[in-house]
């Protein structure tokens, strides 16, 4: 029998404000590396990017930023689908067994206006 694999939400970052575009880059999302670790995205890993100003979503791959620095950039074309100020929700989606759905728990990061982890409630 054909092992099922079943695509799940992995991590999210939630309402993260956009601090810049450069349209110039050859292409990608740059995160900030403390928040990129704390959701569990690697660099050049796939992400999803929706954005909650302009309703577009991209297809494209995380690159670091400086721990700490709160950067949530677009660059290349996908710079087009953004301003400095928008906020967005960067996705990453895993591929599971029916086995690992059992105890599957994607990692939710909610952040502030400077794209600082904010506690949980």
């Amino acid at each position: 029998m054909p092992r099922v694999q079943h695509t799940l939400l992995k991590s999210k970052i939630h309402r993260a404000t956009l601090t810049g575009v450069e349209p110039d880059y050859e292409g990608s999302i740059t995160l900030d590396r403390a928040l990129m670790q704390r959701a569990g995205i690697l660099p050049f890993e796939q992400v999803h990017v929706l954005n909650l100003n302009n309703a577009a979503r991209l297809v494209t791959y995380a690159i670091e930023a400086p721990a700490g620095s709160g950067t949530v950039m677009l660059n290349g074309p996908a710079a087009r689908l953004g301003l400095p100020g928008d906020l967005v929700v960067i996705l990453t989606y895993a591929q599971l067994t029916d086995a690992e759905l059992r105890t599957h728990k994607p990692t939710i990061i909610l952040v502030d206006a400077k794209n600082r982890p904010r506690r949980p409630r």
